[in-house]
C-alpha cells in the first residue's frame, strides 16, 4: 500500500528545507534506514533515511527545490504497485460562479523571476533572491562547490538596478534650495569605513536561540580551577594505544565521562524546561551535546546514549560527528535530543568564560585551555597542568549549592581520573 513520507520536523524552529540530493530514483528498491535524500536548512544539512522497506514509487520534489515541513517528499510502496497520481492544483472556479474582476488601473506587479532550477543555495539565500527579484539560475555562486551566497545575489540585484537606470531619460528636477549633503547609511556591503552584513541562515538562528536562552533562563555561572596533571599523564599514556586502534583521543571523552558521573549524582541537571506547560522534564537517558564550530557557525552535535559507551566508543563518535559537521554530512539524529551540553574552544579556550545555556536544557559546561602554572602543594610551589571549568545554570531549576556541588563532582573525577572508570553505575 502506498505510503507518503513527509519532510519531518527537524526542530530548532526550522520550517523548510532545500532538497540538495536524492540518493534514490523512482522504481528503486529501498530498505529501512537506507539514505533517501539530503536536505539543507538554515540550521544544518542532514541525510534523511527511509522509514520502510519497499519500493520508491514517486519523488515529489526536485533537487534544488525548497519544501515546507510536512510536505510530501517521496511515496513508498511495494513491488508491482503503481505510483499514485500526482496531486494537481485546485480547479479554477467556473466563470459563471462569479463576475469577472474589473480591470485594475494600477500597473501590474513585476512577474516573478524564472525558476532557479538546481541552483545550490540555502533557503535564506532563496528568500533573499525572491525579495530582490533575482533569478538564481542566472547567478554564478562564489561559495564552495558553486554554492550561491547572499553577496552573489545582492551583486546581481545591484547590477540589474544600475543598468536600466543608465538607459532611462529622466526630466531635469525643478530648481530647489541648496541643502548640505548628508551622508547616507549603507544598506549592505562595504561603504567607506563600514560594512553591513545581513543576518540570515545559521547566524540568524544563533541570534534567535542565544537571545531566547538569555531572556528565558535565569543564568548564573560557577567557576572552579582543576588540577589536570593526572589526567594529562593518563591521556599521554593512552596515546600509543589510541594510535594503534586508529582513534584520535582528545580530552573530550574524559570530560563526557566526568559529566555523566555528575549527572547521575545530580539528576536535576539532566533535564529541560517545558515553559509552555510549566514543567521540568527530568531525562533518564544521557545524550551529551558537543558545541562544534563550523564554517557556518556553532552547531551542537549529540553523542546519544553516552553512558553506554566506553572511552574508545566516545572518542570514535566524537571524531565521526566532528568530521560530519565539517563536511556538512550530519544526519538528523546527529543534532537533536541533547540533554546536557559541553562547549570548548580547545587551545583557544582562554582562561574562562560564561557560556550561554543550550535552551531548554538547564546547564552547560565550558572547558578551557590547560596550561602549566605554579600552584601550592604541601606548602611548596610546584608546576602543575591547570584548567578552569565554567558552568552556567538555569537558576529557576538549579539552586546555587546544587550547581556548585555538581561542578565539584566533575572536578574531583578529573583530578582523580581512576574515578571515571569505577563506581559510576
Amino acid at each position: 500500500m502506498a505510503r507518503e513520507f513527509k519532510l519531518p520536523d527537524i526542530g530548532e524552529g526550522v520550517h523548510e528545507g532545500e532538497v540538495v540530493k536524492w540518493f534514490v530514483k523512482e522504481g528503486d528498491p529501498i530498505r529501512e534506514n537506507d539514505p533517501v535524500v539530503e536536505v539543507m536548512t538554515d540550521k544544518v544539512t542532514v541525510q534523511i533515511p527511509s522509514p520502510v522497506t519497499g519500493k520508491v514509487l514517486q519523488l515529489r520534489a526536485k533537487e534544488g527545490e525548497v519544501v515546507k515541513v510536512g510536505a510530501t517528499l517521496v511515496v513508498f510502496g511495494e513491488d508491482g504497485e503503481a505510483p499514485p497520481a500526482t496531486p494537481s492544483a485546485p480547479a479554477a472556479r467556473p466563470a459563471s460562479s462569479a463576475p469577472p474582476p474589473a480591470p485594475s488601473r494600477t500597473s501590474a506587479p513585476p512577474p516573478p523571476p524564472p525558476s532557479s532550477g538546481e541552483a545550490l543555495a540555502a533557503p535564506a539565500v532563496r528568500r533573499l533572491a525572491k525579495e530582490l527579484n533575482v533569478n538564481l539560475g542566472a547567478v554564478r555562486g562564489s561559495g564552495p562547490q558553486g554554492r550561491i551566497l547572499e553577496d552573489d545575489v545582492r551583486r546581481v540585484a545591484q547590477a540589474s538596478a544600475v543598468a536600466p537606470a543608465a538607459t532611462i531619460s529622466k526630466p531635469a528636477p525643478a530648481p530647489q534650495a541648496v541643502r548640505p549633503a548628508v551622508p547616507q547609511a549603507a544598506s549592505s556591503g562595504a561603504r567607506g569605513g563600514e560594512e553591513r552584513i545581513p543576518i540570515h541562515g545559521l547566524r540568524k538562528r544563533i541570534f534567535e536561540k542565544m537571545a531566547k536562552s538569555n531572556v528565558t533562563a535565569a543564568h548564573f555561572t560557577y567557576v572552579e580551577e582543576v588540577d589536570m596533571s593526572q589526567l594529562v599523564h593518563l591521556r599521554d599514556h593512552l596515546k600509543e594505544t589510541s594510535e594503534r586502534k586508529g582513534i584520535k583521543l582528545t580530552f573530550l571523552p574524559f570530560f563526557i565521562k566526568s559529566v555523566l558521573g555528575a549527572l547521575k549524582e545530580f539528576p536535576a541537571l539532566n533535564s529541560s524546561v517545558d515553559d509552555e506547560h510549566g514543567e521540568i522534564v527530568v531525562k533518564r537517558y544521557y545524550n551529551i551535546g558537543i558545541a562544534t564550530a563550523t564554517d557556518e557557525g556553532l552547531t551542537v552535535t549529540v553523542v546519544h546514549e553516552a553512558d553506554k559507551k566506553d572511552l574508545w566508543g566516545l572518542a570514535k563518535e566524537i571524531e565521526r560527528l566532528s568530521n560530519a559537521a565539517r563536511d556538512k554530512k550530519l544526519a538528523l539524529e546527529d543534532v537533536l535530543g541533547s540533554t546536557f551540553t559541553i562547549t570548548s574552544l580547545g587551545k583557544e579556550g582562554g582562561v574562562f568564560a560564561t557560556p550561554i545555556i543550550n535552551w531548554p536544557e538547564v546547564g552547560i559546561l565550558g572547558i578551557h585551555k590547560i596550561e602549566k602554572r605554579p600552584v601550592v602543594r604541601n606548602d611548596q610551589i610546584v608546576v602543575r597542568d591547570m584548567m578552569y571549568l565554567s558552568c552556567s545554570f538555569d537558576h529557576r531549576v538549579v539552586d546555587g549549592h546544587v550547581g556548585a556541588a555538581f561542578v565539584q563532582s566533575i572536578r574531583n573525577s578529573l583530578e582523580h581520573p581512576a574515578l571515571l572508570f569505577v563506581g559510576l553505575e
